[in-house]
Order: C-alpha cells, then structure tokens, then sequence
C-alpha cells in the first residue's frame, strides 16, 4: 500500500491511495463533509441502498475471482427492506469484497475503488 494523497474536489479535501495498481478514494471524506458527527450512519444508509449493493456486487463479480457470490445473492434478496443494515464492514467480511476497503486507525477510514467511487458519486 502507498501513501495516501489528498486530493481538492471543490473545496472539500478527499484521501486517496494506490493498493495493486489500483486507486481508492474515501468514502469517509465524503460522508464527512456531509455531516461530520454522523459519517457513519451516512455510510450505512448508502450501504443498505438496493442499487448500491447490486452495482458494487456486479463489480466485484468481475474484478474478484474469490468473491462470495452465494453470500451476496442472500444480501441482494435483503437489500431495500426497512430491516436491512449494511455496513462496509459486514460487506468485506461476508462477501469476501476487494472493492471496498475499511482501514482502522489513525490514517483509517472506507475507500472505494475508483471504478466504483466514480459510479456511485456521480450520478
């Protein structure tokens, strides 16, 4: 993993980092310039969004030969419903996702990969 870069999108300061090649932007950021007491549940609510959970899933089904994609069709099923909670989180663990990543920590946070960040920010 590299070094995280900050990049200025419109005045709001976003994290970006390189892991295989691959850039990754922060979800955190953008959750925090939204709301900066509650990111995480901005996080969630994005997270339990049915067309999220079927475009990250399709992602992942192509870019991932070990993704869990019997655990993803039981999520897809539950995606939408007022009852549904999903975090990044949970998504990494159950589904066995590259796409999203939650690092802990001081330089901590949810990046998603580019391809996906780009998808789902700029509709």
């Amino acid at each position: 993993m590299s070094k995280n870069r900050k990049l200025d999108v419109q005045g709001v300061s976003i994290t970006m980092y390189k892991h295989d090649e691959n850039d990754f932007i922060s979800l955190s950021d953008i959750a925090k310039h939204r709301d900066s007491e509650r990111s995480d549940y901005i996080l969630q609510n994005w997270m339990r969004n049915r067309s999220t959970i079927e475009f990250i899933g399709l992602w992942e089904q192509f870019n991932n030969p070990n993704f869990n994609s019997i655990e993803f069709d039981g999520i897809k099923i539950q995606a939408g419903l007022n009852s549904f909670v999903m975090t990044p989180k949970r998504w990494i663990e159950q589904t066995n996702a590259i796409g999203i990543r939650s690092k802990a920590g001081r330089y901590g946070g949810t990046f998603a990969h580019k391809d996906i960040f780009l998808k789902l920010f700029t509709r």
